[in-house]
């Protein structure tokens, strides 16, 4: 199941990019609809459980790294403190628990992968809350997010290894992008619209993991990521149509992520991870 942007416009204009989505992984797998919904609503309450353990205040990595940092940023919103309003708020606390807690060796859901774990689910939840989405919208939304997540793993990759964080948290954050657009009523090509600003803003990210761990800076990339997606589908939903073709986005983030030196590429060797402080607390 191989599909660029522009073809998944082209099904989506026809029935709805998330109904576009179930149909493909129904046609592939050769699985009953039903079956599948129920699949990715079960992937969804995973990703609420995820920022439920994130937040326990108590909540420490091997290293002592991560853990405890979500709760702080979720307990400044509630003071009404956040400069960010509540939306951004909650995603950014919501975010940085789910990706603590896959750092704390929790149960998460990669979307789509472990490092941007934390993306998709903390924006989903946050607009749940905020704008009172039902679970049918967010398991749709969910299906939209694995339609862009599909075209950049097929057209370029989703591997901090093979193309830096770009194609980590770049991607999380488009797929999160898109299913924002989808759940605010957007069309389908302002979804994908939306993706591309959102690529196109973190373009050239590198993956610089320190000690080799998930953990820093990659759980903060995520509280990062989300406010380029939120702006991200804001931009789309103003009717802003983005200049590129955003095929050509991811294929350009591909050449980028091929071009990136290997100490760039989770080997652990540049970036944030040669920085001595971290390394002293990691006592390399």
């Amino acid at each position: 199941m191989d599909h660029t942007l522009r073809e998944w416009i082209r099904l989506g204009e026809k029935c709805g990019l998330a109904q576009a989505a179930l149909d493909a992984q129904a046609k592939e797998t050769r699985m009953d609809r039903t079956h599948i919904r129920q699949v990715m609503l079960a992937h969804w309450h995973d990703m609420q459980s995820a920022i439920r353990t994130g937040l326990e205040p108590g909540l420490r990595s091997v290293s002592g790294l991560s853990g405890g940092q979500a709760v702080k940023l979720l307990n400044r919103m509630q003071e009404g403190k956040s400069l960010c309003g509540t939306l951004l708020g909650k995603a950014e606390a919501y975010a940085l628990a789910t990706a603590e807690c896959n750092a704390c060796m929790g149960k998460i859901v990669a979307a789509p992968t472990a490092g941007a774990c934390g993306i998709l689910p903390g924006l989903l939840q946050a607009l749940a809350e905020e704008r009172n989405f039902q679970e049918d919208a967010l398991v749709d939304a969910l299906f939209v997010a694995a339609a862009v997540g599909e075209s950049i793993a097929s057209q370029a990759s989703i591997s901090g290894a093979e193309g830096g964080c770009q194609a980590e948290c770049g991607s999380a954050a488009a797929m999160a992008a898109a299913a924002m657009v989808f759940l605010e009523g957007g069309t389908p090509q302002q979804s994908a619209d939306a993706a591309a600003f959102t690529i196109m803003n973190l373009l050239g990210l590198v993956c610089d993991p320190a000690g080799g761990l998930v953990e820093v800076p990659c759980v903060y990339r995520n509280v990062g990521a989300v406010g380029v997606a939120i702006t991200s589908a804001d931009m789309a939903l103003a009717g802003i149509d983005c200049p590129i073709d955003p095929d050509e986005v991811i294929l350009a983030m591909k050449e980028v992520g091929d071009a990136l030196p290997a100490s760039l590429r989770e080997t652990g060797e540049g970036g944030c991870a040669a920085c001595p402080s971290i390394r002293c607390r990691l006592k390399l």
